[in-house]
């Protein structure tokens, strides 16, 4: 970006703003594309992996199940099944997947647009850091990513999938039920791990300092075993699963946070 567009108008940032949308929309659409065409992998391989009672995350469950004398997290068979029940559902599914799957591996990029985008609100120390923050924020955006496909989803699937009532209720559900369940265990598990990345910039705006984190670290706890209870099914287990890393993604923040401020006073103290 040119040194002038420090001096743009309201209505050039939002010019601006349009093709950081569009261009970030291509490149989604890019791998939305390929993704498109490997359905039979990514449905068969990645989607539908739930259903398999062999699936890695409910044998490492078991495992640790046997650890301690019990069975009780042992998955032998799924007992529900996935069914179309409208004429377009399964083409629909095809069409939100493929674009999920693409906005995934265009994080980087997109992140990267949105950079270039506040560049010009940063000073020239935090310009240089642009490929560090690229790295970081796309690093804990996928370390979520594969949270909530290896941990959260499976979970929420398994509670949800072999839940009864009564024996004499079949348990079969709607292809966009499960593909909502599945989508939004992962997606929300990577947004909640870009956790220091947003008390990054609220500490760059004087929004949030260390000692405000540290002081209502109690009051954070009880948010996010709140957003535990929400993204999670309704047992003890899956909640404390989800809470421990963002406990720890907190911390990190307020290190992060620490860090910021300590700069901010030295280059005060410079100039």
């Amino acid at each position: 970006m040119s040194k002038t567009k420090k001096d743009m108008s309201f209505l050039q940032h939002l010019e601006e703003l349009r093709w950081l949308l569009v261009r970030s929309f291509g490149v989604v659409l890019f791998f939305g594309i390929v993704a498109f065409i490997f359905k039979g992998f990514i449905f068969d391989k990645i989607i539908f992996v739930f259903q398999d009672a062999d699936f890695i995350t409910y044998k490492v469950l078991c495992s640790i199940s046997k650890i301690f004398g019990s069975e009780g997290l042992c998955i032998e068979e799924t007992t529900f099944n996935i069914q179309s029940l409208k004429m377009a559902e399964q083409f629909s599914a095809h069409i939100w997947m493929s674009l999920t799957f693409g906005f995934i591996l265009a994080f980087p990029y997109v992140v990267y647009e949105i950079w270039k985008f506040l560049k010009p609100a940063l000073h020239k120390e935090e310009q240089k850091h642009a490929k560090s923050f690229i790295l970081f924020s796309s690093f804990l955006f996928f370390l979520g990513i594969l949270f909530g496909y290896y941990i959260l989803a499976p979970l929420t699937i398994n509670f949800f999938g072999n839940y009864s009532v009564s024996d004499t209720i079949q348990r079969n559900f709607k292809l966009g039920s499960y593909i909502t369940i599945v989508k939004t265990a992962v997606l929300s598990a990577g947004f909640l791990f870009e956790l220091p990345i947003v008390i990054y910039f609220l500490t760059k705006l004087g929004l949030v300092t260390p000692e405000f984190l540290r002081k209502n670290r109690k009051y954070s706890l009880v948010i996010i075993l709140i957003l535990a209870a929400i993204l999670t099914p309704a047992d003890i287990l899956s909640q404390i699963v989800v809470a421990i890393p963002m406990l720890f993604l907190y911390e990190l923040g307020i290190i992060i946070s620490k860090r910021i401020v300590k700069k901010q006073k030295a280059a005060l103290a410079k100039g």
